[in-house]
């Protein structure tokens, strides 16, 4: 399992200690595969970047204007987190729906 998100936010942190054998990737430093953010913008929709963001709120109106995959591309920060990458199958936020997917408590 990869877990995709940045090393300060809490909410990664608590998914980290409760998914045993996961594999960290720190979006700011090591960013996200194309592939992977191809397949969560498919399955999430917009709803992948994070629009109440500081860096979201640091971007000019026409930057914002952008395609979304090429706002993530160029901005990793910007996705909503913790992105989990279960044997192919993609869960966002840590929510109750994500919690019971993995099958943790």
């Amino acid at each position: 399992m990869r877990l995709y998100g940045l090393r300060n936010c809490d909410t990664c942190r608590k998914a980290l200690k409760s998914i045993e054998n996961t594999e960290f990737v720190d979006v700011r430093s090591q960013g996200v595969p194309d592939s992977v953010l191809e397949q969560a913008l498919e399955n999430f929709g917009e709803a992948l970047l994070n629009t109440r963001s500081t860096t979201w709120r640091g971007l000019a109106e026409d930057q914002r204007a952008k395609p979304p995959l090429e706002l993530l591309k160029e901005h990793p920060t910007l996705m909503k987190r913790p992105l989990i990458d279960k044997d192919g199958t993609l869960f966002l936020g840590w929510t109750p729906e994500t919690r019971s997917g993995l099958g943790v408590a």
